[in-house]
């Protein structure tokens, strides 16, 4: 037998080596259009490579998926984190599992990652093509011919189809994938950027660029209302951090751009009460009645952040606070507990993974073949299923590649 892995990711990397483990004399082609394997493995968690996560429960760590997250649970009881966890230790890479539950190698390096497979496929029957683009799909009396740029047509009985989405794309992961799959019969759902930073209109966030926050509660509304707490920080442009991306997330099909801003609050006391916060600021002013705003203000935030608020609602940052009449006290506690920002752009290009996909409908989630043409296999991100940040991405990845490959074998 004769398979074919389109796409050389995280999906296409397990997809292989499930067949290679299953079905040794199985002949695999795993083809990538890059001159090397698992680009976009390698770069993400900012090359130290967030394999899965340390979270053990299904049903918890379905929960992480804005969606897909149903779609997903037959694979993710089959191949679930702790699965994942030991096939890499097994494979020569130790994992560590961090406070934040986000699982790296050992050696922060991404390419120990990728490196593991390259292992597995030297000496198999697993034959790496690189710098290989296939350009179309076709199906076959027998099974699939793949055509590519340059080069002789290839014959298989079966296609995996693990060309990722759009995210990323100096990384090769443009989106051919949906092509093929629309020319086999399959439908491809409205796609977006996921996992994304925030653009402000406001300049004021590049003086408190870095400035980051364990937990703050991130707020938005359009038609309906989203809101997400956990860490986030301020960059030159904006926001980001683990709550901003799970925010662009929920958030992943809103319009919103420079015509059409959106509102966002974010709220950097979130476990305190308005009236709590106020209290506290209050007793502040009275503890040191001749100290000025600026420097009180720096017993809840960083001076930058002060300066800022100071700023922002037109206060004197040198007022003696005993001088600060009560209203403003309130206006104070309002900015902290609800800090505005005018929303005007995703962080183009940056984004992370693609919301949206192949629709899974159409996809038998028990072994992840086409119900629309019978040999044909997805896996990965080409699929309409998106998680958050913290390994969820990739966790996805190797669920299905592992299912979608011995799947192709039976």
């Amino acid at each position: 037998m004769k398979i074919a892995v389109i796409g050389g990711g995280a999906a296409g990397l397990m997809a292989a080596a499930a067949i290679r483990e299953r079905s040794p004399g199985t002949e695999v082609f795993l083809i990538e259009k890059n001159d090397g394997l698992g680009k976009k493995v390698i770069i993400s968690g900012g090359g130290r490579c967030n394999v899965t996560t340390g979270l053990r429960a299904i049903r918890e760590v379905l929960s992480k998926y804005p969606r897909g997250g149903k779609f997903l649970n037959s694979v993710m009881r089959r191949f679930p984190p702790e699965a994942v966890h030991a096939w890499f230790e097994a494979h020569g890479v130790p994992l560590k599992i961090e406070d934040d539950m986000r699982t790296f190698p050992v050696s922060d390096d991404g390419h120990d990652v990728v490196g593991a497979f390259e292992r597995l496929f030297e000496g198999s029957a697993v034959r790496v093509m690189l710098k290989r683009h296939v350009i179309r799909v076709e199906r076959t009396d027998g099974g699939y011919r793949l055509i590519f740029k340059d080069g002789e047509p290839l014959d298989v009985d079966r296609v995996i189809l693990t060309t990722g989405g759009q995210a990323f794309r100096h990384t090769g992961s443009t989106g051919d994938g949906y092509a093929f799959a629309e020319s086999l019969g399959h439908r491809v759902t409205p796609l977006a950027p996921s996992l994304n930073s925030f653009f402000a209109k406001e300049a004021w966030p590049k003086e408190v660029s870095g400035l980051s926050f364990a937990k703050a509660r991130l707020r938005t509304k359009f038609a309906k209302a989203y809101e997400f707490t956990g860490p986030m920080l301020f960059t030159h442009r904006g926001v980001s951090g683990p709550a901003v991306f799970a925010l662009s997330s929920l958030i992943a099909f809103e319009a919103y751009d420079a015509k059409a801003p959106m509102r966002l609050t974010i709220d950097i006391f979130p476990d305190i009460s308005e009236d709590a916060l106020f209290t506290r600021l209050a007793e502040l002013f009275r503890e040191h009645p001749a100290k000025i705003l600026v420097k009180v203000l720096d017993f809840l935030v960083s001076r930058s952040l002060a300066e800022t608020l100071c700023r922002e609602l037109g206060l004197h940052e040198e007022t003696r606070v005993a001088e600060v009449p009560k209203k403003d006290t309130r206006r104070i506690v309002a900015w902290l507990k609800g800090i505005p920002l005018t929303v005007i752009g995703r962080g183009a290009g940056d984004e992370f993974v693609t919301a949206g996909g192949v629709d899974l409908k159409d996809v038998d989630p028990r072994t992840m073949e086409s119900k629309i043409s019978p040999g044909l296999f997805f896996a990965g991100e080409i699929l309409d299923i998106d998680g958050f940040t913290g390994g969820f991405n990739l966790q996805a990845s190797w669920a299905a590649g592992r299912v979608a490959g011995e799947s192709a074998v039976l």
